[in-house]
């Protein structure tokens, strides 16, 4: 029996575990979701235990699906969403106040704050973040300050942190590794990039003790070996990835220029720079696309805050469709000079506006506009939003050409080809979709021999479909100038 490996991909709304063996076959699949939390306008969190729970129910439905016996797995490779904010007890593993989730804003006015001061551009050019409440730097402050005896816990070194890579390592090995790789710890705004250290500059900025810090290590590393009553056996965790990032490299994005977007709760487009670490000049982010043997990668990335999760908001509390599979059908029922726009800044907007302080509304509706016609100008919100970052990435200099894509939407295929014609740009979908717990199954298996190269990895790439723009410059003016003034609007 060829040799499998467990990959974790803890996302947003769910926990995920997928079985691949060594020729990228998906073997198995677990998952299930978590409750959201959202205690106050622009809070929003999640049980830190719960997440811990249904990753490890999702890892072992995985292996049953699969019917496998765990002494097939060779390693677990795990990734995350990203920012996430834990905080808990080095003695009992026990978090001490929810994890602040990365769409969560109660940081912003700290932020304004920093930025009023100057702060910026030092943060920029150590971390390649902008200074937003978007980051982990913020949120660990406010739990410090905010939870009783917290901050006096922390400087006595009884208090650890981690992104959420970092907690499902712990809980795995029992509180023996206390690590997360280069990936993770470039979206703390704790991290400096250039250097590959903590930045001790950035540490006393956002009053964080060094202390609380786990050790960052290459993607692909000896993370520890996970408790043999869990899954009946060891198994070594060999490689860990932001989802992103992990996304990127299962679609083999190695070179300079290659790009992909990932559409899930968020959409996030990486553009591969190599080892030149661009600064943008128009609000995108520089951030580490993968460090292999030391060595380290870089990426230019926008992120979107509202994509798989505009649809579940209007499947959940608007009540517009029972299942997200619905929109397809409905959108290709829409007229194709739909005027409506849906602008989902449900909690702020990211790249490339970043404005903390928008809030989500719709526009240009009349009296015939439906379910229909709002459900399609939420997909539609998604490729305008894309097309954001693609005149962001063109302005500093670089050119897209083909985009590469993955996540639970790019099954929609109205999406793709909206996504097409606004973007004037070739949207590939490959045959394997599940390209996030790929990529962490990928860096993973490269660390023990399972891989040979990363060359070996990019030609397992195989293409499903490729969508070509049909839409006129004129119709794709049009569209793309009626979104950002609706935009402006959500913003004034």
């Amino acid at each position: 029996m060829k040799p499998l490996i467990l990959a974790i991909d803890q996302g947003t709304t769910s926990s995920r575990a997928l079985l691949f063996d060594t020729d990228g076959n998906q073997a198995g699949l677990g998952q299930e979701e978590f409750r959201q939390h959202f205690p106050a306008n622009g809070w929003v969190e999640h049980d830190a235990n719960e997440i811990w729970k249904t990753t490890l129910r999702s890892c072992k439905t995985a292996l049953k699906n699969a019917g496998a016996d765990p002494a097939a797995i060779a390693c677990i490779g795990i990734t995350n969403q990203r920012e996430t904010t834990v905080v808990w007890d080095r003695q009992t593993g026990e978090p001490i106040y929810n994890a602040i989730v990365w769409q969560d804003r109660r940081t912003s006015d700290f932020c304004q704050t920093l930025r009023d001061q100057g702060h910026s551009e030092t943060v920029q050019e150590k971390t390649g973040l902008l200074l937003d409440s978007y980051f982990s730097a913020t949120k660990i402050r406010w739990i410090l300050d905010n939870v009783e005896g917290a901050r006096a816990r922390a400087e006595q070194g009884e208090l650890a942190f981690g992104t959420i890579d970092s907690f499902l390592l712990w809980r795995l090995t029992g509180g023996k590794s206390h690590a997360t790789d280069a990936t993770n710890a470039s979206r703390t705004m704790l991290f400096n990039i250039r250097t590959q250290q903590w930045d001790k500059e950035l540490l006393e900025l956002f009053s964080v003790p060094e202390s609380m810090l786990p050790e960052v290590k290459d993607c692909a590393a000896d993370y520890g070996v996970c408790e043999s009553s869990l899954f009946g056996q060891p198994i070594p965790v060999t490689g860990i990835l932001g989802d992103q990032q992990a996304a990127a490299f299962g679609q083999g994005c190695f070179d300079s220029g290659m790009a992909k977007s990932t559409y899930g709760t968020g959409c996030f487009l990486l553009m591969n720079t190599g080892s030149e670490l661009v600064t943008s000049r128009n609000r995108l982010l520089g951030t580490v696309a993968y460090r292999l043997s030391g060595e380290t990668k870089y990426a230019v990335e926008g992120s979107i805050f509202m994509a798989g999760a505009t649809m579940q908001w209007l499947r959940d509390e608007m009540r517009l469709l029972h299942n997200a599979s619905q929109s397809e059908a409905m959108a290709q029922d829409t007229a194709d000079d739909l005027s409506v726009y849906l602008v989902p800044a449900f909690t702020g907007l990211g790249a490339p506006y970043w404005d903390s302080d928008a809030r989500g509304a719709i526009f240009g509706m009349t009296r015939d506009t439906g379910a229909k016609e709002i459900v399609t100008a939420g997909l539609l919100s998604v490729c305008y939003q894309t097309r954001d970052l693609v005149e962001a990435i063109a302005a500093d200099g670089a050119t897209l050409q083909t985009l590469r894509v993955d996540g639970g939407m790019v099954s929609n295929n109205y999406l793709l080809q909206k996504l097409a014609d606004i973007l004037a740009c070739e949207v590939h979908r490959p045959t394997v979709i599940e390209t996030t717990a790929l990529g962490a199954a990928y860096v993973a298996g490269l660390h023990i021999g399972l891989f040979s190269s990363l060359e070996e990895i990019q030609n397992r790439w195989r293409l499903d479909r490729a969508f070509i723009a049909e839409q006129s410059e004129e119709w794709r003016a049009a569209r793309y100038q009626g979104w950002l003034e609706a935009v402006e609007r959500t913003r004034s």
